[in-house]
């Protein structure tokens, strides 16, 4: 009997997505793998369990984690998850860290090695494990087609006999992988685009979907771009320069949709209050980073909220999710991708090696430990399960407390330097 991979059904009601589809559980089973998939864990996502067992996965119960040595999932497990898992489990998903430390602490006191997939490198070889710019695509569309949908008035320009119906404006702000997505899904539809990001790089992005950009091009701006792609925290003079820019263009938008993060802090403020007031009845601003505190004041997260001069603010919870169906086929492509590096292809057996770059930038936890250096600190109290926790060598060298990070690691393929999200 080889080695078990467990896809659980995702705990959170906001969860829709599953981390794996029956195009993984076939390429797991040729790596080895006995796979055992949790009832319903793909119902939501439109993979119902006969389609998980064709492909030969094994349908079974929330309890069958206890027999598994990799877990793949779509969210971090929380603490109640984690007493069932056994010590030295592999777990793999998108762990959420930041802001987090009780929920890596339960990880480490668990004795899992953890592994958080939006830490992935920015390296070519890492470019289809990147699960940040896989799910960040799809919010991209989503959030123009929920835009849309808020808007309730026709996109494009339509030229008719009883005149002419004017194309809505839209306007993107954060040029990353959900904004080029957002740009290029709104061109499609006929809408008028423009866009602003505080990268010079975006630039050149931007005109290639044929919208036009926006953005003050100082001194600042053009060193606004850190090593691995992603936007510098901007003064608050820039800020200032950036806000007076765009406030007089927003006014005159139908659509606005923003998509800026910078990893490890809160959403930065892009839309006041005051520019939401300029705004015309009927327009629609959709947040993208709401998750993160928001880009637009007046965001409430999981609501539309209309403002009082009939603005319509979309707060979406898990915009990805949203598209359930197409979110999880790529993200469980993501997860094989990265698994499938963790395996010796001669023995067919999970062979972790902890030197590996792909493994020094995505462990989160190893051996009862938080090893991740932006993370690492003292030893967890295990929490108690029916196998003791084997320490790695490698997690005891890891074991010296280092200071907290100021600089998140990378997360991102080299396709995929964003200021916005992903």
């Amino acid at each position: 009997m080889g080695q078990t991979v467990f896809i659980p059904r995702e705990l959170d009601a906001n969860e829709p997505r599953v981390a794996a589809s029956p195009d993984t559980v076939k390429r797991l089973a040729g790596l080895g793998f006995d796979v055992i998939v949790e009832s319903g864990a793909g119902t939501a996502s439109r993979i119902p369990d006969e389609e998980f067992a064709k492909a030969g996965a094994a349908i079974g119960k929330v309890g069958d984690v206890a027999k598994a040595d990799v877990v793949l999932k779509v969210r971090r497990p929380d603490e109640v998850e984690l007493k069932a898992y056994r010590p030295g489990t592999a777990v793999i998903a998108i762990m959420d860290p930041y802001g987090n430390d009780a929920g890596v602490d339960a990880l480490a006191r668990a004795g899992v090695t953890a592994f958080s997939m939006e830490f992935m490198p920015r390296i070519t070889r890492a470019q289809s494990m990147d699960v940040l710019s896989s799910q960040a695509n799809l919010s991209g569309y989503q959030a123009v087609i929920d835009g849309a949908a808020e808007y309730d008035r026709a996109l494009p320009m339509m030229m008719t006999a009883a005149g002419t119906v004017p194309a809505a404006k839209v306007f993107v702000m954060g040029v990353g992988v959900a904004g080029l997505q957002a740009i290029a899904t709104a061109r499609r539809l006929g809408a008028v685009v423009t866009a602003t990001d505080v990268r010079p790089a975006a630039k050149e992005q931007v005109a290639s979907l044929g919208a036009k950009f926006l953005a003050v091009e100082d001194e600042e701006f053009k060193a606004a771009e850190t090593a691995g792609g992603y936007a510098k925290e901007m003064s608050r003079e820039y800020q200032a320069k950036q806000a007076a820019l765009t406030a007089e263009h927003i006014a005159r938008q139908d659509i606005v949709i923003t998509t800026a993060l910078i990893p490890g802090r809160p959403a930065p403020k892009l839309v006041s209050a005051a520019m939401v007031a300029s705004m015309k009845p009927g327009s629609v601003l959709v947040d993208l980073a709401v998750e993160r505190g928001g880009n637009v004041e007046g965001a409430v997260l999981g609501q539309v909220v209309t403002t009082a001069n009939g603005v319509k603010i979309v707060g979406h919870l898990n915009v990805p999710g949203r598209v359930a169906a197409s979110a999880s086929l790529l993200y469980a492509r993501n997860l094989f991708a990265f698994l499938e590096t963790l395996v010796d292809k001669t023995t067919k057996t999970l062979a972790i090696n902890r030197d590996d770059d792909l493994v020094k930038a995505t462990m989160l936890t190893d051996g009862g430990l938080v090893v991740h250096p932006a993370f690492a600190g003292k030893p967890a109290v295990m929490i108690a399960s029916a196998e003791p926790a084997k320490k790695p060598a490698a997690a005891k060298k890891a074991a010296a407390p280092k200071p907290p990070s100021s600089k998140p690691p990378s997360s991102k393929s080299p396709s995929s330097k964003s200021k916005g999200i992903a």
